[in-house]
């Protein structure tokens, strides 16, 4: 309710209100005739809340279409299309959808957008990450439909390259963290914690391994929720033989032991141990690293673990 004031009191050209939990029943559906609605990839999370299969969570965030409103949706798994397509469907709501109504690929280091009304070309995404591909092309797809706004090529180069996002694949280059991993090692921090996530993060990390002549080992520095399932998010590294660290999550009664995180990284065949925190992880994997190729190292699972670091970072 605060929110809404604040919107009706400072308007803005473009109000983009994202969904707090699901879509069906949460706060922000009470906007009655949005100018378009989005979905993006829908992934197992918040099952307590929205459903234990991919079609009943998609179901859910479906509950944000509108009739006649169009919904710009991003590729999705079967039961989750076959779910958004049937609320669609019910309530009359004209679907764009990715793969059959517009396209996205990275070709040649740049952005290539097709649809009915036209391609586009436009630069990669400033945001990292091999999923960040998708999530450009689904707000391509959304600008098409977005009629009487002024938007030219300029203006989608400068919001693509401009786009921050603290928290998601987030490079931390200095401070206390960082000095403690020898010179030449990367630090990252994303806040993923859905089997979506991992297999976003781990479809990077591998991607950023095959260019390398002499591949850096990978570390992950892993602290969850006990909300979360840590085997699905942990399972998609399997392939990239990272070695985790479990830490807990700093002031959250909710966290997951590091004994937890352990057993959920040994379950998918991953080398794990437990550590009292964050920089004890980075001081093991210092030592472990000696004078060899310096590591990437990934700390993730939960926005809160993210959120702690950045915020003792100041």
């Amino acid at each position: 309710a605060t929110a809404f004031l604040a919107f009706r009191d400072c308007p803005a050209d473009v109000l983009l209100l994202e969904t707090g939990l699901g879509g069906r029943l949460d706060a922000t559906n009470v906007i009655e005739r949005p100018l378009l609605t989005a979905i993006t990839t829908v992934s197992l999370d918040h099952q307590h809340f929205l459903g234990e299969t991919l079609g009943e969570i998609a179901g859910e965030k479906a509950g944000i279409l509108k009739p006649g409103v169009p919904g710009i949706i991003a590729r999705q798994e079967p039961a989750a299309a076959a779910a958004i397509t049937a609320r669609a469907g019910a309530i009359g709501a004209p679907l764009l959808c990715q793969d059959a109504d517009w396209r996205i690929e990275a070709v040649d280091g740049h952005l290539h957008f097709a649809a009915a009304d036209g391609d586009r070309d436009a630069p990669m995404p400033g945001l990292v990450g091999v999923h960040q591909v998708q999530n450009a092309g689904l707000a391509l797809a959304c600008l098409r439909q977005m009629d009487g706004f002024p938007l030219n090529g300029a203006h989608l180069t400068a919001g693509l390259l401009g786009a921050n996002w603290p928290g998601r694949l987030q490079r931390l280059e200095v401070g206390d963290l960082a000095d403690r991993l020898p010179a030449g090692s990367e630090l990252w921090l994303d806040g993923g914690h859905n089997p979506g996530a991992g297999v976003a993060l781990a479809e990077t990390l591998a991607q950023w391994r095959e260019g390398e002549a002499s591949p850096r080992p990978i570390f992950l520095v892993t602290g969850m929720l006990t909300s979360k399932d840590a085997v699905s998010f942990l399972a998609p590294f399997a392939a990239l033989s990272p070695q985790v660290f479990g830490v807990p999550v700093p002031y959250e009664d909710a966290s997951m032991t590091s004994g937890q995180i352990v057993e959920a990284a040994t379950a998918v065949g991953l080398l794990a141990s437990p550590v009292a925190d964050v920089a004890e992880a980075l001081d093991r994997i210092a030592t472990v690293s000696g004078d060899g190729v310096p590591p990437r190292v990934l700390i993730c699972g939960t926005l809160y673990l993210a959120g702690s670091i950045l915020a003792a970072a100041g």
